[in-house]
């Protein structure tokens, strides 16, 4: 087994940040109706304007390993950094998960997050590994919209 399957392994078997927690200024449910993965994200930031940062993110994920690990990555790579180095990650795993396999991604931008390049070879898991960063994506925009 190559380091980025047990990498992946490991965030399914131990996911980093996991459980739903408070304070939260946005709470968004996703649901793969493909395959049923289901994530709950919590989003909670502190600060406004350039000076946010994401104090926390809490989730509850259900599904493949694929999406459990990719909401632990996601959490342990965005929580504490600011929401514009979020947004920055946010990018750039979109772009290699959808990249057909042509964007091996930036370990310097989406640390663990590399270990899911491969998915990008795989059309009906990409949805998988997305799940949370687009529930993230859609948590980030509503707790922003609530902070104005």
């Amino acid at each position: 087994m190559d380091l980025y399957q047990e990498l992946i392994l490991e965030h399914y078997k131990r996911p980093v940040r996991a459980g739903l927690r408070e304070p939260f200024e946005a709470e968004v449910r996703h649901v793969n109706p493909t395959c049923g993965d289901e994530v709950t994200l919590r989003v909670h930031v502190s600060r406004r304007g350039g000076d946010a940062v994401v104090e926390d993110v809490s989730y509850d994920a259900m599904g493949c390993s694929i999406s459990v690990a990719s909401a632990s990555i996601l959490a342990e790579e965005i929580t504490g950094g600011s929401v514009t180095h979020a947004r920055e990650t946010y990018e750039a795993m979109h772009s290699m998960l959808t990249s057909k396999g042509e964007d091996p991604g930036d370990e310097e931008k989406i640390g663990d997050g590399v270990a899911l390049a491969g998915v990008a070879k795989y059309p009906a898991r990409i949805k998988c590994a997305l799940l949370s960063w687009m529930a993230f994506s859609d948590a980030l925009h509503q707790a922003e919209g609530a902070q104005q």
